[in-house]
């Protein structure tokens, strides 16, 4: 049984599973390929996603949203009796069948489905997003039980609040930026330690109950606050950044110290498991027996969490085998090689060019699932120098306060990081523990390191070594391949724009490293 899957809104996917082997077979993010952040699925998704199908699926899944229209398909939220809608469809003249659950479950579904624990195993699940913030627990019959709302619209609050010290921002009521959460974050390694003001405890105690809904608020109706307009850098908001962060991880602590009591491991999804700082903290919880986080925890996992679900709901199961790199194949299209020298890949050649200060792009294979650049789709440089740092945000064309990522040699992360366990998919903050590593360390001493083992990531994992075997390091700076405000790099020619444009030294594409002729970049 094939189910092929779409996730309508924002953070637009498509994922195939194949249920007899439930196992994943690709998902596809609208966003992919440089098109613009958070974009919804488009004609050119479902061609390249129906093409990589040798026949129609059996079944058809549609993720729930705020307007599909139930009588199609199902809504925003449910867990419960009546939150599916279960049918059959005519596909160009074949029947098939249909699925459809809420974006609820989708959620739900996605981080059990995705986790390493075994069958019958009891979790707790969290979802925390732009809308819901909720606990639940599945048992070992796959029954849910919602366990409590904790807060709602979590995300959008904490979005909200960059919004508001923005001067930048001039949206209207009723809309929030995407990015602004993932800055906030940033942002608050700028902060300092200490209990709330009055101003801050203010501020949170009108925005974070849970009879606040942000959707209709606007940010002129806090004209009046002191942080309006303040700039996000000022210290008195990064102060405050901090505090309101805590406060809304305080909560949700608070809540699963009291009601999670079993042990059981925790499935963590929504936006908010993009968190890296609240992820560290809820395994330092000691809560739980272990806690898991897809590297898609976000919408961008919804499609593949909905599939889940409709295999549950067909065959019983609602366990995958999945791999990071199943999103699109890169495009090999033809270039332009006025200004460049290719060399078939030497690991050790490309080592070298990173240790002499050059930034590389690096493609290998399909790109990553999830906004986290993870080796196949990824800008790579020393992680010496605060030079490095600064080099690296001017050219993805971002703020200097925002970070950039380490990857490491999973065998060595202890040696760098206070963090023991591998992190795969760079979703835990650690402290650097190594004060060699200026460029990829935070302001407040964190980094967000990606741990690379050979069966995870053979490519990467040589050239890291090799890298070691140069500079005695086995660590890269690992920033995403993207144009600002569009999906990762996936074709030759945006590839080789994008170095000309903004002054990479050279790329390598699977087994061809490409140096660009010409005076370095400063």
């Amino acid at each position: 049984m094939r189910i092929m899957s779409f996730k309508p809104g924002h953070d637009g996917a498509i994922a195939a599973l194949d249920a007899s082997a439930a196992e994943l077979i690709y998902s596809y993010e609208a966003e992919k390929d440089s098109f613009p952040r958070y974009s919804t699925i488009t004609p050119i998704t479902v061609l390249d996603a129906a093409g990589r199908l040798d026949a129609l699926p059996d079944v058809i899944a549609v993720g729930g949203w705020e307007n599909t229209g139930r009588s199609v398909a199902a809504g925003y939220y449910g867990i419960a009796q009546g939150s599916a809608v279960v049918g059959e469809r005519t596909i160009f003249g074949r029947k098939v069948h249909f699925y459809s659950s809420t974006h609820e479950r989708s959620h739900l579904w996605g981080s059990y489905g995705m986790s390493p624990f075994p069958v019958g195993m009891p979790c707790y699940a969290l979802i925390w997003e732009g809308d819901l913030g909720d606990f639940y627990e599945i048992d070992e019959r796959l029954q849910v039980v919602h366990l409590g709302q904790v807060m709602a619209r979590p995300g959008s609050k904490y979005a909200f609040l960059y919004a508001l010290a923005d001067p930048k921002f001039t949206l209207p009521k009723l809309q929030l930026r995407y990015e602004d959460a993932g800055k906030l974050m940033a942002l608050c390694a700028y902060g300092q330690t200490g209990g709330p003001d009055r101003d801050e405890q203010a501020l949170m105690d009108f925005l974070l109950p849970r009879d606040i809904v942000l959707y209709s608020l606007g940010k002129e109706d806090l004209r009046d606050s002191p942080y309006y307009n303040i700039g996000v850098t000022h210290q008195k908001f990064t102060n405050l950044a901090k505090r309101f962060s805590d406060a809304i991880f305080d909560s949700f602590h608070t809540f699963a110290k009291k009601n999670l009591t079993k042990g059981y491991p925790l499935l963590i999804s929504g936006g908010c498991g993009l968190n890296c700082d609240w992820n560290r903290r809820w395994l330092e919880t000691n809560l739980f027996s272990d806690v898991f986080i897809p590297p898609c925890a976000n919408d961008t996992g919804s499609a593949i969490g909905t599939a889940v679900d409709a295999m549950r709901h067909f065959t019983g199961n609602a366990k995958i085998k999945w791999n990071v790199y199943s999103g699109q194949p890169f495009t090999l299209d033809e270039i332009d090689h006025t200004g460049l020298e290719v060399h078939p890949l030497d690991y050790g050649q490309v080592a070298s060019a990173l240790l002499d200060d050059k930034v590389i792009g690096w493609v290998q294979g399909n790109c990553e699932i999830g906004p986290r650049a993870l080796g196949n789709r990824s800008i790579l440089a020393a992680p010496f120098s605060k030079a490095a740092h600064e080099r690296l945000n001017r050219i993805k064309n971002r703020e200097g306060f925002r970070p950039i990522a380490p990857v490491c040699l999973e065998g060595d992360v202890a040696l760098h990081f206070d963090l023991t366990r591998p992190s795969p998919y760079m979703l835990f903050f650690q402290k650097v523990l190594d004060s060699r590593l200026e460029a990829v360390t935070h302001a407040d001493g964190t980094a967000r390191a990606q741990t690379v083992s050979r069966d995870q990531n053979k490519r990467l994992f040589q050239l890291l070594t090799a890298f070691k075997a140069k500079s005695g390091v086995g660590v890269l700076c690992n920033t995403s391949l993207n144009f600002n405000g569009a999906g990762f790099i996936n074709r030759a020619s945006d590839l080789l724009a994008y170095a000309r444009a903004t002054g990479l030294d050279g790329f390598v594409i699977n087994d061809a490293f490409y140096l660009l002729k010409g005076p370095p970049v400063a």
